[in-house]
């Protein structure tokens, strides 16, 4: 395991003697320090060996690949029901053997008890054999008691155990298969969908196994009841079995809902979860354009749908509680009613039997078997949507990267090849090209041409359709949007290769990095975000293109990495990095960049797939082929190409993907000897300590309903309550009369005695029908309550992360929002409100129990009042422990989802450095981080569990040998009474104290989504002064002393800015990469607020709110940021313009023919992120939605970076027509871009340097301003 979180306190379990097992002392260490400060996450005990992330995942791995062959020969679909059978069928077996004898102990129980109650019934003081027989039932039934509390937990636990095995088993599973995605079954899926699998539906298998076994112990039990209850009763114990079969085939049916609600609420939480994570990778581009209320519209629709589902299979929950609840009342009530009818005579110590039999029943029958069944079709669905993601397709090895054995080449012959099986056009036709070490190959052409799809050919990542690649050596990659993942600047740019300082610093220097490194601090300390934040665009691809000369490879793919730089760090790159560094080496570089192509060795054009050429700069001079003539737009129709990592929405059949080989991971590590883990830094949120207060309790249930249906939940609760311990308190007096009438002091034909029975029948039935209909109504009024209080905490978290300032999003990697949004809502959805509902139900039935106890024979209250206060002072001891732990369970989950998140979006960089084993190794580690939280709260549970049941097992000893020793002064009514109440409180008060510390602990995820309702938020969106309609009518803008900084604690960006720009100005924006000319457009837009004043046509953008600002610019960033929808949906997101403007649109950044060329024009589907499209194609998408906005201001932030120069060229030549009268601020490194601006402004090292005015286009003094923008200025005022 990587020492990502160096350890390790090893796990005293694995030490631990018999009895130290059994009842869990091995924990008391930690609950001790617990008890004395908050834990920390060093405090946890390590993963077991059997119980790590790698054993696991290999294991169930190995099962899964035998099913799949297995179902390949057969030709059938494979199972991986199947499979996890076989991997863990038989120790789950062997465990479920103790839930056969823990069910045995409960039914034996109520024999004992019959037998003393029939001793008080028959006393005789002076049969001294009689009461020694007592004694020994009295002592058997503690055993039994004692026996099944061990017996109960221990099972419990491997269940549990069992439960987290198979959840961490099948989590790496999926990570595992989402490093091998296809690119077309990649655009079958979605990061959400990933996140939502690995959150939610891998956690039935938590909750699946724990009942599993109850689906066969429950009709055992039942037949073994019945058989007994004929014993001691005859016939008439049939009418009672009758409702028990009813409720059973009803709570069948309840099954079948559950499956068909749970797939269907899965795919709406799919789709709320995708949209989320997009809405946070993109959250820059939604603040810039004053999108928050839209997506908070959107996200809000699909959670009320959600909701209209969840609240659904709620009721059904609520109805199978409310069942639990009343059930054996209603079978108890219905026996007797037929006794009677049948006029059978009963003794009072038969009427407690049937009660306590009935009550055995409760817990396996009319709880855990309904569970069962709910689990088991809830666990269906999820098991077909994880299967249905393992058996997507996976990149196919189509050749072998072959060693390197001194004959290093990159050969390419008659190579097709297409994204889409069912495109008529293939993405690249015909290629054939060699390259050797020493050589340079520049490939060039238009947006779309196929550029990154060569690339992608040679990384094997398209598979041909005829011809072939062959590839000698290893490979880096650095690709067109580069990526970096959460870590320090070093360990980003070692990327798992050991440190070495003289290579490591002329790698800086040939990547030009060491004045960033400079101005941002220590590389080996500064972190990077998620995303890459604090880093620009600039700085991020020369990080990608410094970890892949650090590689040391012997073949370089270069996917246009100079286009995000400016033009003398472009040139440094070029000369020094990929002249001077890479001199030997094979390099394949994809530019934009024409100066650069006379020191290629070779020169590949493409256009629309095709090889237009091929040929040295001298044989292109020699043949006078025009280079810009490639680029013109001609009257062919061109497919767009993906890019790396272009997904198509067609995939390949299931057949294929099981024939293709799957590439083992440990194939796939790089055959070098210098390695060291990557190391990964994704630091533990911040939680909160101690107790959940009381103001979380009242804001969760007020979010629900107000006071007065709280009010009324409260009153129905007690009434449900009253209605049922009355009626074991009524039974009490039955059974004496039962008890006169058997012995013959009463005679039934008497009319007193028929009068008194129906009277006590009457009200026994009044009683049961009330217990009933209370029962129902506060079950389903509590889900009611409670899920509406999830859907109003999940819209505030989401309303207040929208209105959060850009910096949030920044200090928090996406796995840790997602987190929050899926897991702790998923919690408040599903498991918060069950375990709520169990609680109350509980407590006021231990409540009414010691009640009734107490009033029924006083002297219980000697032996209850210290138990109570055992419990209390034992759950207080437990809850300082666990709540720390369950925080930290919640904490170390986050750097799950965060891994996952940022492994998919550098998916090709990792498989290209062949990084998946390293990766994989990570996610094992974060994996086993959070089994080390989950494992110790699973075990604590237990630790607490056990000692309640051992005390009350104790509890039970002394009210049986009691009820024996006071046996004179007692009728046999009330020592059934007690003692029946006595075994019920057995595992309900244990149950009641777990369930209440289980609440505690789960609303640990309302605390958190509640945190998220009262974040720090940016200046209003609007403000009680609006600027008039048609402001802004010239675009005169001006800085007054503006400084910034991204937060309270960084260094400025920008220092002491003083700048004019004219109205209708037409400026283009320079300077090194890094120099803050992105930072001057976030002053502008406020993502952070700047001191100082900008004033807009003469109003100060700091006195309207936010989005009257915002609404006011278009702009169009260097990160193009498109979503899940339609081409349509994406250009017009909230349908406010006719198609005609939305073709011209596309006309005008010369995409129209793109567009029209693919099957559903307009209405063509993008993949996530917009996979499906080139880089470039992306970027030109985003500059037409930006032009679409018809602004007085437009703001291009390098928005055609990745783009050929005679597209740019076109678009510059539009926009300055369009936008004639606008003023336009044009950021970028090409100075062929700005070179047709009325105005250049400068930027270095925070300061504007000077602001200059440009002579006419065709003017000599053009070329001296390419000069001025590097050299160095003193800041301009």
């Amino acid at each position: 395991m990587p020492l990502l979180y160096p350890k390790v306190k090893p796990n005293p379990l694995q030490k631990a003697n018999l009895c130290s097992r059994l009842f869990f002392w091995w924990l008391n260490p930690l609950f001790k320090i617990g008890h004395k400060r908050k834990l920390e996450a060093n405090d946890m005990y390590s993963v077991l060996p059997e119980d790590r992330s790698q054993h696991l995942g290999e294991e169930l791995q190995g099962y899964w690949d035998q099913e799949v062959l297995r179902a390949q020969q057969d030709a059938r679909e494979p199972s991986l029901t199947k499979a996890i059978i076989k991997c863990y069928g038989k120790s789950y077996l062997v465990w479920g053997m103790l839930t056969f004898l823990e069910e045995g102990t409960r039914v034996v129980q109520p024999i004992f008890l019959g037998k003393m109650v029939s001793y008080v019934e028959n006393y005789d003081p002076s049969d001294s054999a009689a009461l020694h027989e007592a004694y020994g039932y009295a002592a058997g039934l503690s055993a039994c008691v004692l026996v099944w509390a061990v017996l109960h937990h221990l099972y419990f636990y491997h269940m549990q155990r069992v439960g987290m095995r198979l959840r961490v088993a099948v989590c790496r599973m999926i990570y595992s298969k989402a490093l091998r995605l296809s690119r077309s079954a990649m655009g079958k899926t979605s990061t959400g969908q990933v996140v939502n699998l690995l959150s939610n539906d891998v956690n039935q298998f938590d909750q699946v196994m724990m009942f599993l076994h109850y689906l066969w112990v429950g009709p055992l039990q039942v037949v073994a009841v019945t058989a007994l209850l004929w014993m001691e009763i005859g016939m008439s114990c049939l009418a009672g079995m009758a409702v028990l079969i009813i409720l059973l085939l009803l709570q069948s049916c309840f099954a079948m809902s559950f499956s068909s609600l749970r797939s269907k609420t899965t795919a709406l939480t799919d789709k709320r979860i995708r949209t989320m994570s997009e809405v946070v990778t993109g959250i820059r581009t939604i603040k810039m354009n004053a999108w928050e209320k839209s997506f908070i519209d959107r996200i809000t629709r699909l959670r009320r749908k959600e909701i209209s589902k969840i609240l659904r299979s709620s009721y059904l929950r609520g109805m199978n509680l409310a069942s639990f609840f009343a059930v054996s009342k209603i079978m108890i009530f219905v026996t007797f009613v037929a006794n009677e009818l049948l006029d059978n005579l009963i003794t009072g110590s038969q009427v407690f039997v049937v009660v306590m039999l009935f009550e055995a029943l409760r817990f396996s029958s009319t709880l855990f078997f309904p569970m069962a069944v709910e689990k088991v079709s809830e666990a269906v669905v999820s098991i077909q949507r994880i299967k249905n993601f393992l058996l997507l397709d996976e990149i196919s090895q189509c050749y072998p990267h072959l060693p390197s054995d001194g004959k290093m080449i990159v050969d390419v012959q008659v190579f097709t090849a297409s994204w889409e099986k069912a495109s008529e056009t293939p993405t690249l036709q015909g290629l054939s090209f060699s390259v050797r070490p020493g050589e340079l190959l520049a490939v060039v052409g238009p947006v779309g041409a196929g550029k990154s799809s060569l690339l992608c050919a040679v990384l094997g990542e398209l598979p041909p359709s005829q011809g072939q690649v062959s590839v000698h050596g290893r490979i880096a990659y650095v690709s067109q949007q580069p990526w970096v993942f959460p870590g320090t600047v070093r360990s980003n740019i070692l990327f798992g290769k050991k440190y070495e300082v003289d290579r490591y610093e002329k790698v800086i220097k040939a990547c030009a990095l060491e004045e960033d490194l400079w101005l941002l601090g220590a590389e080996a300390i500064i972190e990077i975000g998620d995303g890459g934040t604090p880093l620009s665009e600039g700085q991020k691809a020369r990080i990608s293109l410094a970890r892949a000369v650090y590689q040391d490879a012997d073949i370089y793919l270069l996917d246009d990495p100079l286009s995000a730089v400016d033009a003398g760090v472009s040139r440094h790159l070029f000369e020094q990095c990929v002249r001077q560094a890479l001199k030997e080496k094979i390099t394949i570089l994809v530019t934009h960049q024409l100066q650069y192509l006379k020191d290629a060795s070779q020169i590949l054009m493409l256009k629309d797939g095709k090889m237009v050429e091929r040929g040295t700069y001298s044989e292109f001079l020699k043949s006078r082929a025009d280079i810009f003539s490639l680029f013109e737009k001609g009257n062919e129709q061109s497919e767009p190409s993906p890019v790396p990592g272009a997904p198509t929405v067609i995939s390949e059949s299931l057949v294929q993907s099981l024939q293709s080989p799957r590439p083992s991971l440990k194939d796939a590590a790089p055959e070098d000897q210098e390695i060291e883990n990557i190391q990964v830094t994704l630091p533990l949120e911040d939680h909160l300590e101690g107790k959940v207060g009381f103001k979380t309790y009242k804001n969760y249930f007020t979010a629900g309903a107000d006071w007065l249906v709280i009010i009324f939940l409260i009153l129905v609760n007690i009434a449900a309550q009253v209605a049922y311990v009355l009626q074991d308190w009524w039974l009490a007096f039955w059974a004496n009369l039962q008890s006169d009438l058997y012995s013959g002091a009463l005679v039934k034909e008497d009319e007193a005695v028929v009068f008194v029975l129906n009277w006590y029948l009457g009200v026994y039935s009044g009683l049961t029908v009330s217990t009933v209909l209370f029962g129902i109504t506060k079950s389903l009024l509590i889900f009611y309550i409670l899920v509406n209080s999830s859907q109003t905490v999940h819209n505030k978290m989401l309303e207040t992360i929208l209105r959060a300032p850009v910096l949030f999003f920044h200090r928090n990697p996406i796995g840790r929002i997602l987190n929050r949004f899926s897991k702790d809502i998923g919690h408040m959805d599903d498991l918060l409100p069950l375990t709520f509902q169990d609680f109350i139900q509980a407590f006021l039935l231990v409540v009414g129990v010691v009640g009734v106890m107490v009033a029924a024979v006083p002297w219980t209250a000697i032996p209850v009042i210290p138990l109570g206060i055992i419990f209390f002072f034992l759950r207080r001891y437990f809850l300082e422990t666990s709540q720390d732990v369950k925080r930290l369970e919640c904490t170390t989950r986050s750097p799950v989802f965060s891994h996952l998140a940022s492994s998919l979006q550098g998916l090709w960089t990792i498989r290209a450095y062949k990084a998946e084993q390293k990766f994989q190794e990570l996610f094992d580690a974060h994996q086993d981080l959070h089994s080390e939280a989950w494992f110790l709260l699973l075990t604590m549970s237990r630790w607490l569990a056990v000692y309640l049941d051992v005390i009350c097992a104790i509890f039970v000893t002394l009210v049986a040998f009691g009820a024996l020793i006071l046996a004179e002064t007692l009728t046999p009514g009330q020592v059934g009474l007690v003692l029946s109440l006595t075994l019920t409180l057995m595992g309900m008060f244990q149950w009641c104290v777990r369930q209440s510390a289980e609440v505690e602990n789960m609303m640990i995820s309302v605390e958190r989504g509640i945190e998220y309702t009262d974040l720090e938020k940016e200046a209003p969106w609007e403000l009680g002064y609006c600027p008039p309609p048609l402001w802004p009518p010239n675009g005169r803008i001006s800085f007054f002393s503006v400084n910034l900084r991204y937060n309270s604690d960084s260094p400025l960006v920008l220092r002491n800015l003083e700048a004019f720009i004219y109205p209708r100005g037409k400026y283009g924006i320079v300077g090194r990469t890094g120099a803050g000319k992105s930072s001057l457009i976030a002053a502008l837009f406020r993502l952070s607020e700047p001191e100082g004043d900008i004033y807009i046509d003469g109003i100060l953008t700091t006195s309207i709110g936010l989005h009257d600002l915002r609404k006011k610019m278009s702009v169009a960033l260097q990160e193009p940021v498109l979503f899940t929808g339609t081409m349509r949906e994406n250009l017009d997101p909230f349908n406010e313009h006719t198609d005609n403007e939305l073709w011209n649109a596309l006309e005008e950044v010369q995409l129209k023919e793109s567009i029209e060329s693919l099957p559903a024009k307009m209405n063509t589907e993008l993949a996530e992120s917009g996979l499906n499209l080139s880089v470039g194609q992306k970027q030109l998408v985003c500059l037409a939605r930006a032009l679409l906005k018809k602004n007085q201001i437009l703001i291009m932030d390098k928005a055609t970076s990745y783009v050929d120069p005679r597209t740019d060229e076109l678009i510059q030549k539009i926009i300055c027509e369009r936008f004639a009268q606008c003023t336009v601020l044009t950021i970028a490194h090409r100075l062929s871009t700005v070179i047709s601006c009325e105005w250049i402004m400068i930027h270095t090292h925070c300061h504007l340097c000077s602001q200059q005015r440009c002579p006419a286009e065709n003017s000599p003094t053009a070329s001296p301003l390419r000069k001025s923008s590097h050299s160095r200025c003193r800041p301009f005022t």
